[in-house]
């Protein structure tokens, strides 16, 4: 399928047809993403798009325009298309390989950054973008991001040398807890939270993404009981842990804290009032790390 751009003579005739075919495709946001598109293609800035609209079109351009907005109508994410997505005011390189970061994740951000922490663990970092964000916006922290792929690593070794905190951040193939030792005062995960019953429902741009970070193939609580099951072993004195959720599974996750003796346990909701972030704070020391 062609969007027709081949027609075009200039940018803006080029970015008016691609529009329309997005369009018709019923993609959201039609006009925002052929401009976004349009301006990866052309090189520029996208506040720099307007400047160039009466400029002729090259042939080059026009095909890989053409290219990319044939994606797009194929549910392609833009993101994947131009292999970056903004994310708390920085550049990610994204790909098939991890879930793209998203605006509801910043809530998790914004309340880890409410009080200091020196040592941070990301289980299941994808992109490394919760990690690398937490190190970024805090000068004096280090931290840890494992995943269960190793290609997800790589994106997410990437993103940390493209941020020059390769000397603050390492990533290491784990499932969950396997490997991962010492003790930390902030513990964060978005895991994957999709129930498989679910998941026929969900927007086709999903498809291009990893399905083992998007669902358990169960009710969508297997990652979260792995992970409170050992979480207060690997938690610091008064350390605390933020776990993005879905939005019905606020009580489910705060219960699996509470039973391990989690205290201050509270549920966020993002801009829209679902609920997006459960947080809670240690107990007192674990037993087997006593004396340590």
């Amino acid at each position: 399928m062609t969007s027709g751009v081949s027609t075009a003579t200039t940018v803006q005739q080029a970015l008016v047809i691609g529009t329309r075919t997005l369009a018709r495709a019923e993609i959201d946001g039609a006009g925002r993403d052929a401009r976004l598109l349009m301006a990866h293609v052309l090189g520029i800035a996208l506040d720099r798009l307007t400047l160039v609209l009466p400029d002729a079109i090259s042939p080059g351009a026009q095909a890989a325009f053409d290219a990319a907005i044939a994606r797009r109508v194929a549910r392609e994410p833009v993101s994947h298309i131009l292999g970056r997505r903004a994310f708390y005011g920085r550049e990610f390189l994204v790909s098939a390989d991890v879930l793209d970061p998203r605006p509801e994740t910043e809530i998790l951000i914004q309340e880890a950054l409410t009080q200091p922490f020196a040592s941070a663990l990301d289980l299941g970092t994808g992109s490394g973008a919760i990690l690398l964000t937490l190190l970024a916006e805090s000068p004096i922290s280090k931290g840890i991001g494992t995943d269960l792929s190793e290609a997800a690593l790589a994106v997410a070794r990437q993103n940390c040398a493209a941020l020059g905190l390769g000397n603050r951040a390492r990533f290491q193939l784990a499932n969950w807890w396997q490997g991962v030792e010492g003790t930390f005062d902030l513990i964060v995960s978005n895991p994957p939270y999709i129930a498989a019953s679910e998941m026929p429902d969900l927007s086709p741009e999903l498809a291009y993404e990893p399905r083992m970070a998007l669902t358990d193939e169960a009710d969508g609580l297997t990652a979260y009981r792995a992970i409170v099951a050992e979480a207060r072993a690997h938690l610091a004195p008064r350390g605390r842990i933020l776990l993005e959720i879905g939005p019905t599974q606020g009580a489910a996750v705060s219960d699996l804290l509470l039973a391990q003796g989690f205290k201050a346990v509270r549920v966020i909701a993002d801009l829209d009032g679902r609920d997006r972030v459960v947080c809670g704070q240690g107990p007192n020391p674990h037993p087997r790390n006593v004396g340590k």
